[in-house]
């Protein structure tokens, strides 16, 4: 029996510096020019999905990372739906001056917002000028993630296809390595990266149910390999989208969160947007 009282603990990738090519793509226009070259049209035909701007237009005083944005009258602002590396990760400076690109009017809108517990506004954002969330643009040049919090549906589609292209043709970070998923075969890679988030792809061995808990393994020694779990009373929403957790048993699938360790390695989900088969954007139906 696995315990359950999570431990998490910051873990530092290996640092690298930018390729130099990301000069050229990040800077001002010329990021624009590399985005509407680059823009998958099935993610763009879902933008109405999105949230849409609402607020009046702000200033951008500073970005700080690849989400976040500092605004002239002292509002900090984060984008909800997406995951960039963090500050001492590689990538996470790419990723800010892929944001700072895509704000050089610093001109900016925000829909859907909402406060964190650190008193930020959390929604997403567009460019003054701008039809494209910010959130849709940093998921199509390659330089975030989609994350694990829900989005509405069809803002989800966009978002998921945004990333998946970008990925498919390792775009912006998509060509790092330590961009990739890890891989569920090499568990102590996976507990490395214990405290971040991470997408982890691997084959289920099997499903199992222990004292309310749903167990995704893919090994078969829980102290050392990676397992996904779903609490049982968290059950319902993967019901409604359509997931049945069982019929991932002998499936390849990529399941995304913060990389907890417990015995072994584990993401624990709570949405089913955080599970998809590797070989589709969609989550696993039956």
């Amino acid at each position: 029996m696995r315990p359950h009282s999570p431990v998490s603990i910051r873990a530092r990738l290996p640092g690298r510096l930018p390729p130099p090519v990301y000069a050229g793509l990040i800077a001002g226009a010329g990021f624009w020019g590399l985005l509407n070259a680059t823009m998958p049209t099935s993610a763009t035909a879902q933008t109405a999905g999105c949230p849409r701007a609402a607020t009046p237009v702000a200033t951008v005083a500073a970005v700080r990372d690849g989400r976040t944005i500092a605004l002239d009258d002292g509002r900090e602002i984060r984008l909800a739906g997406i995951a960039v590396p963090e500050p001492d990760e590689a990538g996470a400076e790419a990723a800010r001056q892929a944001l700072d690109g895509l704000l050089a009017e610093r001109r900016v809108t925000f829909a859907g917002a909402s406060t964190d517990r650190y008193g930020r506004s959390v929604g997403f954002g567009y460019p003054a000028d701008g039809k494209q969330s910010l959130q849709e643009a940093m998921l199509a040049a390659g330089f975030a993630r989609r994350a694990a919090q829900p989005v509405p549906q069809d803002c989800n589609t966009a978002l998921t296809a945004a990333e998946r292209d970008a990925r498919q043709a390792r775009r912006g970070l998509w060509a790092e390595a330590a961009f990739a998923p890890l891989q569920a075969d090499q568990p102590a890679m996976v507990t490395e990266a214990r405290g971040r988030f991470a997408m982890v792809e691997g084959t289920v061995l099997s499903v199992r149910e222990s004292r309310g808990v749903i167990y995704l393994n893919f090994g078969r020694r829980w102290t050392r390999d990676f397992t996904a779990i779903v609490l049982k009373r968290n059950q319902r929403p993967f019901a409604a989208a359509g997931m049945t957790l069982t019929a991932l048993e002998g499936r390849r699938i990529r399941v995304r969160g913060f990389i907890e360790q417990r015995s072994g390695p584990v993401i624990e989900a709570v949405t089913p947007e955080q599970i998809e088969l590797a070989d589709t954007t969609t989550a696993a139906r039956q």
